[in-house]
């Protein structure tokens, strides 16, 4: 993965422009000593120096900025040609400027304010001596051009340090959040799977299980009603087998996947040989969200799981109300019920269930934004009712 580099605009543009001025200066010097002082011996050093100090500050770049040995070396090379070329021509004094960010940029700052100091001494001993009389404005300017270049520089420096620093806070924050946005997704995930396989795999084996049992205490007895039973036994097995494949996929129910209505998988379902589940529909059919009709049919499969092992009921009833701004699936039954402990009552809308039924119902239903109520009377039965909102039609 990439990431954004550090802006460094600003610092270009300024060594663009230090650059520039550099080789402004260095010649504006050498024309300056030509005209002023034509014919003189040292015509040629001044020539030869100024080439030699123009091609070392070219070779300044290819090294880099930070300070390494050869970097320190080629340092100490241009300061040497300047302070030789300053001794021989003080008009070449003013080329130190361009060079206080040369060390600035090269050197650590205390060791950069060092020499800072000592071109700038240079500089006023130069002009000193180019003046034909003492005038302090050559004895205060030339530092305090310098102390404005370091104070500037230094300033630079810092912004752009404070930018590094925090577009690297930004980058480690990006990688915290997506380490925890992929822990969530992970832990979601294994959620929605325990609860896609309690809903399908571990109900349909739990209904094997009872039936095959039923089957062997009556195989002598009755070898009709165990036939029967085995029968049913293996269509489960079957519908068990075809989920865990779309499962594996992570396809929708398959009472859904052939494009089936969520009414039409509710009304196949069934709670086992000994009770008998009823449907109704009721208000005007809406089409639901891929997500709400999985929630909903996988809520009535564990309903009616719980209805099956745990309520001694003859008769399950499923209602599917369309209610405008919301969709309510109601199971009720007609088995013993319960007590909620330490209530004295059978209303749950939020208490903790044993079990996993129960709790995957209440995630399914948060996840959507609804609400999952159960009502139980003792010897009356109990009815589950899921509510979840709908979107408004555009």
């Amino acid at each position: 993965m990439s990431h954004p580099a550090p802006p460094r605009d600003d610092t270009r543009t300024l060594t663009t422009v230090a650059h520039t001025a550099f080789f402004l200066l260095l010649g504006a010097s050498v024309v300056r000593f030509l005209l002023r002082h034509p014919g003189e011996p040292r015509t040629p050093w001044i020539i030869a120096l100024s080439v030699t100090l123009a091609l070392l500050y070219v070779l300044g770049p290819a090294l880099g900025a930070a300070p390494t040995a050869r970097r320190l070396l080629w340092l100490g090379l241009v300061v040497t040609t300047w302070m030789v070329l300053v001794v021989l021509a003080p008009s070449f004094a003013w080329c130190a400027v361009p060079l206080f960010f040369t060390a600035l940029r090269t050197l650590p700052p205390r060791a950069a304010v060092v020499l800072v100091a000592l071109l700038t001494t240079f500089v006023v001993i130069a002009q000193l001596q180019l003046a034909k009389a003492f005038d302090p404005n050559l004895l205060l300017a030339p530092p305090a051009v310098a102390a404005l270049a370091t104070a500037v520089f230094v300033h630079m420096e810092r912004q752009a340090q404070a930018q590094r620093t925090l577009i690297d806070d930004l980058i480690r924050t990006r990688r915290e959040l997506a380490a925890t946005e992929r822990r969530e997704g992970t832990l979601a995930e294994r959620q929605r799977l325990s609860m896609e396989i309690h809903d399908t795999l571990a109900q349909n084996l739990s209904s094997q299980q009872m039936l095959l049992q039923a089957a062997d205490r009556t195989w002598d007895t009755d070898p009709t009603t165990a036939r029967a039973h085995v029968r049913t036994a293996t269509g489960i097995a079957a519908h068990g087998l075809a989920e865990a494949r779309r499962l594996v996929h992570d396809l929708a129910p398959s009472e859904l996947a052939d494009g089936a209505g969520l009414a039409e998988a509710l009304r196949s379902l069934d709670a086992g040989p000994d009770i008998e589940v009823r449907f109704h529909l009721e208000g005007t059919p809406a089409p639901l969200p891929d997500r709400v009709q999985s929630a909903l049919l996988r809520i009535a499969q564990g309903a009616l799981a719980n209805v099956r092992e745990h309520s001694g009921a003859r008769t399950a009833a499923l209602t599917l109300s369309f209610l405008g701004d919301q969709v309510v699936l109601d199971i009720a039954d007609d088995g013993h019920g319960f007590t909620e402990p330490g209530t004295g009552n059978g209303t749950r809308t939020g208490a903790a269930e044993r079990g996993h039924g129960l709790p995957a119902m209440r995630a399914r239903v948060r996840q959507l934004g609804g609400t999952l109520t159960i009502e139980s009377t003792p010897g009356e039965g109990t009815v589950l009712s899921a509510a979840i909102p709908l979107e408004p039609a555009p």
